[in-house]
């Protein structure tokens, strides 16, 4: 098993852009829903997206990281093009 600090290395293993252009990360399992919250925030902007623990698993075991990168790379496309409000 891993925990959030691994889930959010493997993260930025894989979007090496994600903590050094701005963007933070920040990792959490949510208890209510049974999924990992991944949070990027870039500024005073903040979003986050739920990633299933299945799409972790795989990741994480070494077998393909398909679903957590696509969905990663879609909250960091919108929080990079999102307008400081």
């Amino acid at each position: 098993m891993y925990n959030k600090n691994q889930l959010c290395e493997k993260i930025r293993s894989v979007h090496k852009d994600i903590g050094k252009c701005g963007i933070d990360i920040n990792v959490e399992y949510g208890t209510d829903n049974k999924a990992w919250v991944v949070h990027l925030r870039k500024g005073n902007l903040k979003l986050k997206t739920y990633l299933e623990p299945e799409d972790a698993n795989i990741c994480m075991d070494g077998k393909h990281c398909i679903g957590l990168v696509m969905q990663i790379s879609q909250l960091k496309d919108n929080i990079v093009n999102m307008k400081y409000s």
